[in-house]
């Protein structure tokens, strides 16, 4: 189901409610249109707690690898012993990639401000897998719309390492 997009105040109020700037792009997108439905988030009436935990997901996930899967990279250096010391460990490092925002189920872009150019990246733990080279190309591909204007793949810190598959000891 589509809805009418946001109004530039409803943008800016998710922005300040949230803590994190649409990119130029997904402003754009979402003044445009609302997608809703299941996999979709509703911006303007969906419920604090879903989108919060939508937006902490590809941390909390990866967090997820640290404690179960050994996901250590070795740019983070010795993995502590201590599981909770190093669960805060990588929560620090964490804290220095950028913010990835949902668009549709586990698929996100990285936050703005401004027209940052990035990938829609696929994250289910640190299973993370490039879904277009920007917004207009994953929707296409995602829902078998008309090819939009190729454009090179922006790198994102981090989870551009990731979805490049990169061996821990090459993080």
């Amino acid at each position: 189901m589509l809805e009418g997009g946001l109004s530039e105040a409803e943008l800016d109020s998710v922005e300040e409610r949230f803590g994190f700037s649409f990119s130029l792009t997904r402003r754009r997108f979402l003044a445009a249109v609302l997608p809703l439905g299941q996999g979709w988030v509703d911006w303007r009436h969906g419920e604090r707690e879903e989108i919060e935990g939508r937006l902490s997901w590809p941390v909390e996930s990866a967090l997820f690898d640290v404690e179960q899967n050994s996901f250590w990279p070795a740019s983070w250096g010795e993995k502590p012993a201590d599981l909770e010391v190093a669960l805060a460990h990588a929560r620090t490092r964490f804290e220095k990639v950028p913010r990835l925002i949902p668009v549709y189920v586990h698929r996100y872009l990285a936050a703005g401000p401004g027209d940052v150019p990035s990938p829609v990246f696929s994250v289910y733990q640190t299973d993370v897998v490039y879904y277009g080279d920007n917004l207009l190309d994953y929707v296409a591909q995602e829902f078998d719309a008309p090819p939009a204007h190729p454009t090179p793949r922006p790198r994102i810190p981090f989870w551009s390492e990731l979805a490049d598959v990169l061996g821990d000891d090459e993080l």
